[in-house]
């Protein structure tokens, strides 16, 4: 069990950076397993005093994956991301810089390309914080505005309250990472849904086939989170709150733009210098 000391350096140094967010975490007692929930628990029962000195060790680390931000970036770009980010207000103060640019860039690639239909509507997941965040975007860039902010599931194969693994692979449970376009809704076992389809080759390709969607469920609701300090696991869908999804479903429509990030991805779709030249031809749109 690792002491009080501990979890009161990390978190002092943590409050800082991401604030009510991460103390929201923090007081659901954010797990990974279900024993270690029990252990931080108990530990909290009895501190003692904190040492300043403890090095940082939560059994499930709440320190993001470092993301560099994309190399070859006009100016021009770069302070169009900026200039969306500060209008969005505080709604967007996550994603974080990186993540909003690739979701960006990636965005108006696939509009030169015209893999996507919806204009200025953008979804963005950071799949690498924990799911007890609200860690799913659906963005106006036009108008600059937050539509809508939820929770979003990972597959239960991609890890447990952090996803550490991903993959294309059928019957994987995994989440896998990439830019998707939105496709039909159906009626099915989870009520409306949205089909995905993914388009970086080897990557999320096969989500079609995986049949991973947009649906709800009930292991992202409100009532779970307060429960349990996070969200459940799904066979690799990107689950969503029961309050919201019919609201983000029809948000998104089809032929719209959803970009999971996460540690590791790769996309051919992040072309910095022609993303620049697609949004001085014609904007967000």
């Amino acid at each position: 069990m690792r002491s009080t000391a501990t979890f009161c350096s990390f978190f002092g140094r943590w409050q800082s950076a991401v604030g009510l967010l991460l103390t929201g975490v923090v007081l659901a007692g954010c797990q990974s397993w279900a024993g270690e929930a029990v252990a931080a628990r108990a530990a909290v029962a009895v501190a003692p005093a904190p040492d300043s000195s403890a090095a940082p060790a939560l059994p499930d680390s709440l320190r993001l994956t470092p993301l560099e931000p994309l190399a070859a970036v006009p100016d021009s770009l770069r302070q169009a991301v900026r200039q969306l980010r500060a209008k969005l207000g505080p709604e967007a103060e996550m994603p974080r810089p990186e993540v909003l640019e690739r979701a960006c860039v990636g965005y108006l690639m696939l509009r030169q390309a015209g893999k996507i239909s919806q204009p200025g509507i953008l979804a963005v997941a950071d799949m690498d914080l924990p799911s007890s965040e609200k860690r799913l975007w659906v963005l106006d860039l036009g108008k600059a505005q937050v539509l809508h902010r939820s929770h979003v599931a990972h597959g239960r194969g991609s890890g447990h309250l952090r996803a550490r693994r991903f993959s294309n692979v059928m019957k994987s449970a995994c989440t896998a990472l990439g830019f998707y376009r939105t496709q039909d809704t159906y009626g099915g076992k989870h009520g409306l849904s949205r089909r995905l389809r993914g388009l970086d080759a080897g990557q999320n390709d096969n989500a079609l086939r995986r049949y991973v969607v947009l649906h709800a469920a009930d292991y992202v609701s409100q009532q779970h989170l307060q429960r349990h300090g996070q969200a459940g696991n799904s066979r690799g869908c990107p689950a969503l709150p029961p309050d919201q999804y019919r609201a983000i479903i029809r948000t998104v429509g089809e032929g719209g733009c959803l970009y999971l990030s996460g540690p590791g991805l790769e996309s051919k779709w992040l072309n910095p210098e022609a993303a620049a030249r697609q949004l001085a031809a014609r904007g967000w749109q």
